[in-house]
């Protein structure tokens, strides 16, 4: 806690010294130019003063915007959450979980802290907190597709994939044009063993941009849809957008040890490997000639 408060207190120091630095930039610039004894002027000069007075102003319009975020996420989402985030995102669920409680007790229980809240009572083995947590958020939030994604990540890490698969579809259905929400649908759609519906999602996932962690579990799983279809064109898409997407693999393997001993990372576990393989039968040129000869058999 201490060491976070240091780290914070280092932020704004270096933000006001960064701010003075450009103010005396521009204060002995100008105090140069307009105080010197020679009367002519060189436009050159003048030309140099006003760009660099217009980098200084800029970067100071930065500072200024960059001190105004920090001081509006602080009020809105708590002291603690940037750190809880960062944490988080380093898959230290434990530490994360103070820094989110602190949050929440000066009064900022917003879907945003209550979704990270759940994820990190989830995965230290809390799971009647994290339902808690979950639940909380969509009472308190009850339209909001992250308060909801919140509940059915919850769900699906107590294997209650029906319950979560329909969750997801109500978080969808209010931000059809989220792809990430369709993906996971797509993913909890395939443990609860609606493939056919599960395509359908990802198929809409497709239709927008993805984080390649997203893409690459998506393009594969459409790829051998596609290929079981016998549509070569498709799969030959589908595959060559996994492959442009292979290094979003290296975050779920990161995520696997968060979710040892866990259904859901288990079966995670076995998807990466089919991944891998597939991603490998890519490079050799296994899938295409496996597209070739499906187009034959047509």
């Amino acid at each position: 806690m201490m060491q976070n408060r240091r780290w914070l207190a280092l932020t704004y120091v270096t933000f006001l010294m960064g701010f003075a630095g450009v103010a005396l930039f521009i204060g002995a610039i100008t105090i140069e130019v307009f105080t010197r004894e020679d009367s002519a002027e060189s436009p050159l000069a003048l030309l140099a003063f006003v760009g660099l007075c217009f980098a200084g102003g800029v970067f100071l319009v930065w500072f200024g915007f960059v001190g105004i975020l920090l001081a509006r996420q602080t009020r809105q989402l708590g002291s603690g959450y940037g750190d809880a985030y960062r944490l988080i995102e380093a898959f230290r669920f434990r530490e994360a979980i103070p820094l989110l409680e602190r949050s929440i007790r000066e009064g900022k229980e917003t879907s945003e802290v209550l979704m990270l809240l759940t994820t990190a009572y989830a995965y230290t083995g809390q799971l009647a907190r994290a339902q808690a947590s979950a639940d909380r958020a969509v009472q308190l939030y009850p339209n909001n597709p992250t308060a909801l994604i919140t509940l059915a990540n919850g769900y699906r890490l107590q294997a209650a994939y029906d319950e979560a698969a329909q969750t997801l579809l109500q978080a969808a259905r209010l931000d059809p044009d989220q792809p990430i929400t369709w993906a996971e649908l797509g993913f909890t759609q395939r443990l609860s063993g609606n493939d056919a519906a599960a395509i359908e999602s990802f198929e809409r996932a497709a239709d927008h941009p993805m984080p390649t962690p997203y893409a690459v579990r998506v393009f594969y799983h459409l790829t051998h849809a596609y290929q079981a279809r016998a549509d070569t064109k498709k799969a030959v898409q589908a595959a060559s957008r996994m492959m442009s997407a292979r290094e979003g693999l290296n975050v779920w393997k990161a995520a696997l040890k968060a979710m040892n001993g866990t259904a859901y990372g288990n079966s995670l576990r076995y998807e990466i490997a089919a991944i891998e393989q597939a991603l490998a039968d890519a490079d050799a040129g296994t899938l295409a000639d496996q597209d070739v000869r499906d187009s034959r058999r047509r």
